[in-house]
């Protein structure tokens, strides 16, 4: 008897805004790709540059590229309106007609095998419920790439790749600063894994690096300090996160920001995520991790949970 074959059909979501500078190495990587993708759902979001043009060169040459135009909002916003936008995709699709489904940026350059390798992953483990290799950008001093040191129990925010399943059981995204962290916990919760992997295969190159998409860098990491805020992280655990953070560029200036957005949404009394039973499991992690390391405060935690994928 001959053993089914794997389901191994994918649709990519892209919310874009003004991607003309990078999107060709993103859309020649994708392109490129070892497994197609069934379906490639690109949503401009108001681009006032040659993005819709380029869009258009490449539907052309690819049924499997699909454009939809989303109204301009007259500004690029992070959080909230990218996945405004993903969502504008999401609802033309049949999500059960894929086995997986990625939310992709136009700003990567990908390896041929990227998308493969992460199916190969999780066709390997059946509880990996989201996944993606690592980001890398090119110091524009030395010119060697650089790892975003993004931490392995998450998937990265630019490709974020997941199993169907997976994403309706947690709810899709949320439409806040931080959702690319929130969806990783929620997974967690309900029995997932959520991962990203160092193989040198999935390495990709960030072509603008995390943070820096609106204004700055420091902008960035001050909306990341907001972000742990709003998901509840606790002030010991962000005070170790900003000392990581301060080792990489941009040093020491890096973390600061990151505490001042926390601190200041903590003074402000700023809204935060209403969500009681998943805030208090993201705490009960990040209290064990201060003990015994992420690794093993995150392997525990999916030992604990594995029975309810299973039930």
């Amino acid at each position: 008897m001959n053993k089914a074959i794997p389901n191994r059909s994918y649709a990519l979501i892209s919310p874009c805004r003004n991607e003309a500078e990078f999107m060709r190495r993103t859309l020649d990587s994708v392109v490129a790709q070892t497994v197609t993708p069934s379906l490639w759902v690109i949503v401009d979001d108001g681009s006032t540059d040659e993005t819709p043009q380029i869009l258009a060169e490449y539907a052309a040459k690819h049924d499997w590229i699909r454009i939809v135009a989303k109204p301009d909002r007259g500004h690029r916003a992070v959080g909230p309106g990218v996945i405004d936008a993903f969502y504008v995709g999401y609802e033309t699709i049949i999500p059960s007609d894929y086995a997986y489904i990625c939310k992709l940026d136009l700003d990567l350059d990908l390896p041929t095998g990227y998308f493969g390798g992460l199916i190969d992953m999780m066709e390997a483990d059946p509880r990996i419920g989201t996944c993606s290799g690592k980001a890398y950008f090119k110091d524009s001093r030395t010119g060697e790439m650089v790892s975003e040191g993004i931490s392995d129990e998450m998937s990265l925010g630019m490709t974020k790749f997941y199993r169907v399943s997976c994403f309706e059981q947690i709810g899709g995204f949320i439409r806040q600063v931080m959702w690319d962290g929130i969806d990783c916990h929620k997974a967690r919760m309900l029995g997932w894994r959520a991962l990203s992997d160092d193989a040198p295969e999935l390495r990709f190159d960030h072509l603008r690096p995390m943070g820096s998409s609106q204004q700055s860098i420091w902008t960035g990491r001050r909306r990341h300090g907001f972000g742990q805020y709003f998901m509840g992280t606790t002030p010991s655990f962000m005070l170790a996160s900003a000392v990581n953070k301060a080792r990489i560029k941009p040093y020491i200036l890096g973390g600061l920001a990151m505490l001042q957005g926390y601190f200041g949404a903590m003074l402000r009394r700023d809204p935060q995520l209403d969500d009681p039973e998943l805030v208090a499991f993201i705490r009960s992690y990040q209290r064990r991790a201060l003990v015994v390391g992420k690794a093993r405060a995150i392997s525990e935690q999916e030992d604990a949970q594995a029975h309810k994928l299973s039930a």
